[in-house]
């Protein structure tokens, strides 16, 4: 990573993407302490992870899933509670959460692929955290549980005021689940900032629709005054501009109008046109200057 920096804040989720390669779990173990950084710091709330006093009570992460496999899922969790120095009731009380309370008698080496999500998840959640921090947590689950995790996550973020990291390959559930989005490529930031944000870019301006009886003399008008516009089947697509800007240019030019919409792209757009060039930028050495809190 290289110069990357970004603040995860309380009561949201924030979508972490990147193609492989862009240095994502790098950076999630540098939050994490797995990886010392060349430069920079890796906080929660102004603390390094391994400064923390109690880090299972403060982030529970998910980077990987691990479990013995004769041994059941509940006291899987049962031995992490004993090492926390937590409640064995905690791992009841978890199991509930992630839905696995059926089956948390059954051996964890006979769990399904989206099962051992649950159980990794149930465990990042022994501590009560108010940060989490998750690695690809949708990976194996049907479409059921990919709902169930979406809501449980936005729970946990809207409703209890939590601090959600996710880092996810799924960009169509990525989008209806997450309230910001942060984008590396090559180990370098990309883009950060709300859905509406990278839908109109940061200065609220985006792609606007027009159509009419003569959009062609309109395009001219518009290219004159600096626009980019792309013209199509009768059809004006005006880059970086928005309906009340280009309505007005409408008016002021006497150009009789149809439609005029703004054009909202889907993350899945959004993502490879930010990330189309990545690949042509060297991944210097490791670095985090700002994390999570």
């Amino acid at each position: 990573m290289s110069d990357l920096g970004f603040t995860v804040e309380p009561g949201s989720v924030t979508g972490f993407l990147g193609p492989n390669g862009a240095g994502k779990t790098t950076t999630l173990r540098m939050l994490l302490g797995l990886m010392q950084p060349d430069a920079g710091t890796a906080t929660f709330n102004g603390a390094p992870y391994t400064s923390l006093p109690e880090p299972l009570r403060t982030v529970g992460a998910v980077l990987e899933t691990a479990f013995h496999p004769a041994r059941s899922g509940r006291n899987h969790l049962r031995v992490y509670c004993r090492a926390a120095g937590f409640p064995l009731s905690r791992a009841d009380e978890v199991l509930v959460q992630v839905g696995l309370a059926d089956a948390g008698d059954r051996r964890a080496g006979g769990y399904s692929l989206g099962m051992r999500q649950r159980l990794a998840l149930a465990t990042a959640l022994l501590g009560n955290p108010g940060v989490l921090v998750l690695d690809e947590p949708a990976n194996g689950l049907d479409p059921e549980g990919i709902q169930w995790l979406r809501g449980f996550l936005r729970h946990m973020a809207h409703d209890q005021g939590r601090t959600v990291l996710v880092s996810s390959h799924l960009l169509s559930e990525v989008e209806q689940t997450v309230d910001r989005v942060v984008i590396v490529g090559a180990g370098r930031l990309v883009r950060e900032g709300s859905m509406e944000q990278l839908r109109s870019g940061a200065d609220g301006a985006g792609t606007v629709l027009v159509r009419g009886p003569d959009v062609a003399r309109f395009a001219e008008v518009l290219r004159a005054d600096g626009a980019q516009v792309v013209q199509e089947d009768g059809t004006l697509t005006v880059h970086g501009s928005t309906p009340a800007d280009v309505g007005r240019r409408a008016f002021a030019t006497g150009v009789e109008l149809h439609e005029l919409r703004s054009r909202t792209s889907g993350l899945e757009e959004i993502y490879f046109q930010l990330t189309s060039g990545s690949e042509q930028f060297a991944a210097p050495s490791p670095t985090v200057q700002e994390a999570t809190r």
